[in-house]
């Protein structure tokens, strides 16, 4: 496959965590295709940066910069998926297609209580607790070549609050009408909070579609690895046939 067929595609991660989520997507994707995954600000090799949608839109920015080969894939998670939004909208020229992974729930409404609870909350809790209960956690739903990149990298707890903060009250499926490119709302089936509003999300948009990973939940990369990377080589290659 010629590399200048196909988008390069950049990953940007989900909350608490690190380019290392993506360690298999990487693994499998980089013989076919420009590959890059990132550190939003606040997280990872960021982790001493601020966090704002602004920055983090500037990161996303400087790895498809960084690709090379025009506008890019980006695929976001959960955080990274409404990040991956607010890029859309501020960056049209540098995107070619958008894949959101559990990040099709509106952030606006009574619903975000709890997780507005749980923001309050985090930092109150050592850190070193937090790390170790989700170390626990991954270890225990997933094998050691899925999760161990994410363990090593270590979490961004620090940075949940203002993440959180600003993510919520802010996207609906209204922000869909500030994506030009096509769209794929590509979520675990067993996802019910974060696919929630998917069908007003694809509803929104005239080029989007919604796939589900089965049996997968909000980690549907951690869940099935290679089934969420067959769906993003599959877009990508899409992508490519409509535009040739």
């Amino acid at each position: 496959m010629a590399a200048g067929d196909v988008p390069p595609i950049v990953l940007v991660h989900g909350t608490r965590f690190s380019a290392g989520q993506w360690s298999r997507q990487l693994a499998q994707l980089q013989d076919d295709f420009r590959v890059a995954a990132v550190d939003l600000p606040g997280h990872g090799a960021r982790s001493t940066e601020p966090w704002s949608l602004s920055a983090a839109t500037d990161v996303i920015a400087s790895a498809v910069d960084s690709l090379g080969q025009g506008p890019a894939l980006v695929v976001g998670h959960s955080l990274g998926g409404y990040a991956s939004l607010e890029f859309a909208r501020r960056r049209p020229e540098l995107l070619r297609g958008l894949v959101l992974a559990g990040a099709s729930a509106s952030t606006r409404g009574p619903w975000t209580a709890p997780y507005r609870w749980v923001m309050r909350l985090v930092p109150s809790v050592p850190a070193h607790r937090l790390t170790r209960w989700n170390d626990a956690l991954l270890r225990r739903l997933y094998p050691p070549e899925v999760v161990e990149a994410t363990i090593r990298s270590g979490y961004a707890f620090h940075t949940l609050p203002a993440a959180w903060g600003e993510v919520l009250g802010r996207f609906d499926a209204d922000s869909m009408r500030h994506v030009a490119a096509p769209v794929l709302i590509l979520n675990g089936e067993k996802d019910t909070v974060f696919r929630s509003d998917e069908t007003a999300f694809a509803n929104a948009h005239p080029r989007a579609r919604i796939e589900l990973i089965p049996r997968a939940r909000h980690l549907a990369n951690f869940d099935d690895p290679e089934g969420f990377t067959d769906a993003v080589r599959r877009f990508a290659l899409q992508l490519s046939a409509h535009q040739n």
